[in-house]
């Protein structure tokens, strides 16, 4: 009878016991985890949520930051919502608005843009904003991209193989873009205040706004006791930029009322006679590098981050004027103006000299 009992009791014990065992092994292990579960939670509609549906589309967490992110930059260059949706489609349609480390070839990030096309490198393309202002650079060189029908001015940037893919999604670029717009529509920037069509395609346009300053002196007027450098190429390019004081911000402006900050440094020294690239992505490039800030000479350019860059990626240049000054367009409330070297010391990143002097500085003005 026992052991009857003894056989019957160990299936008991299997059946109610090791469950028991089980469900408090997982207890610890999830309440073990939950402040790892916790602290890698996405928000809603990434891993640690569902997806959010906007329009006709569901979206992950991911794919609506990068939405944000380029809605974003877009309104950050005050250009209008259209620039957005071009850009937002383009974007869908590449990589599903996700920053892919992949693709066809080299192709890389939310645009699928190549290194060995000159897109930049692989950790810049990889970074959102850069990717970004690289689309709206190339946009922006498009002669009537704002009024281009649904997918050609997309299509004229990527030169895809599939080109009927992007009107499609214009729609839930529109809805993206409407859920992360904010403030007023922009117009589109007057045709007279942008580069030239005919220049060179992978001219980057954009400067962003340096952002708010205490400026240490009046930033319209140039000192008294102010003297422009003796060589004839470096006295032309400072006078012209020092001319322009007080002229306003416009992205992607060049001249000859409006500037953005490469646009100013590349019209002083078309103004000197020496062409330089359009946009701080190649103006840093030009010329040769200056070892340091006690090695500044006039008509230098100095460059840090801006507002959108990075140390790697500077998006704000200046033209040192001499006397420890900086001229420059500085942002869309501000327009041109002088600052002193020391505000901007501490976030230079890179100074490049295009031209060396052929006679001693000293002259007045």
């Amino acid at each position: 009878m026992n052991g009857k009992l003894g056989l019957i009791a160990v299936p008991l014990v299997l059946l109610f016991v090791l469950p028991m065992v089980l469900i408090g092994l997982t207890f610890l292990s999830v309440t073990g985890g939950a402040a790892v579960a916790l602290g890698t939670c996405a928000a809603v509609g990434g891993p640690g949520g569902p997806p959010q549906q906007i329009g006709q589309r569901h979206w992950t967490s991911a794919q609506l930051t990068n939405a944000r992110t380029i809605t974003t930059v877009v309104m950050r260059h005050e250009l209008p919502q259209r620039a957005a949706v071009l850009a937002l489609s383009t974007a869908i349609v590449e990589s599903r608005l996700r920053n892919l480390d992949h693709g066809d070839r080299d192709s890389l990030g939310l645009f699928q843009q190549r290194p060995s096309q000159g897109w930049g490198s692989r950790e810049q393309i990889l970074n959102p904003v850069y990717a970004t202002n690289e689309f709206l650079d190339h946009l922006l060189a498009l002669d009537g991209w704002y009024s281009m029908p649904p997918g050609r001015a997309q299509q004229a940037v990527q030169h895809s193989a599939y080109p009927d893919r992007y009107a499609p999604q214009e729609p839930p670029a529109r809805a993206l873009m409407r859920r992360f717009w904010t403030g007023p529509n922009n117009p589109p920037p007057s045709a007279g205040e942008l580069l030239d069509t005919g220049e060179e395609h992978r001219a980057a346009l954009g400067c962003t706004n340096r952002g708010g300053s205490d400026l240490p002196l009046d930033p319209q007027k140039i000192p008294d006791d102010f003297t422009l450098p003796d060589d004839p190429r470096r006295r032309a390019a400072v006078k012209y930029a020092l001319s322009k004081l007080g002229a306003p911000y416009v992205w992607g402006a060049k001249g000859p009322n409006a500037f953005d900050c490469s646009g100013l440094t590349q019209a002083a020294w078309a103004h000197a006679g020496v062409g330089i690239s359009a946009g701080t992505t190649n103006q840093v490039h030009d010329g040769r590098a200056v070892g340091s800030i006690a090695q500044l000479a006039p008509g230098d350019l100095v460059f840090i981050p801006g507002s959108l860059g990075s140390p790697a990626n500077p998006r704000h240049v200046g033209l040192y004027a001499g006397h420890g000054l900086i001229v420059n367009a500085y942002d869309t409330d501000t327009g041109v103006i002088l600052e002193k070297l020391s505000a901007w010391s501490d976030d230079i990143v890179a100074i490049r000299r295009v031209t060396e002097p052929t006679a001693p500085q000293g002259n007045r003005t």
